[in-house]
């Protein structure tokens, strides 16, 4: 069974991500997960979790266009996988509130 998310560890993903750049987002603990979100806490934009597997080593998950998460198969310590998707994937850390091209709005 995982270990649940530490009280500290929302604030060490987002620490992490607002030195990358990602200053929009937000991270909050969810029994094993810490969730990174942003734009309104009532219309919350998903882009990833983070789920703890073991004592140090955390799985990535993906939100989809309809905020369904999507599991990847990377695996590893905290700051390694943050770092993957920061780096490799950084499109799913974007600023989409007050994005224009989001087309949800009827305006659109």
């Amino acid at each position: 069974m995982p270990k649940h998310a530490e009280t500290y560890h929302p604030g060490q993903v987002e620490d992490f991500l607002h030195e990358r750049g990602f200053k929009h987002v937000r991270a909050r603990k969810r029994g094993s997960d810490v969730i990174v979100e942003s734009g309104p806490k009532k219309d919350a934009i998903k882009h990833i979790r983070v789920r703890r597997d073991t004592v140090h080593l955390w799985l990535v998950d993906i939100a989809d266009h309809r905020g369904k998460w999507e599991a990847t198969p990377f695996r590893g310590l905290l700051d390694d996988v943050l770092a993957l998707v920061a780096d490799a994937f950084p499109w799913v850390l974007s600023d989409l509130d007050g994005n224009s091209g989001r087309t949800s709005d009827p305006e659109y």
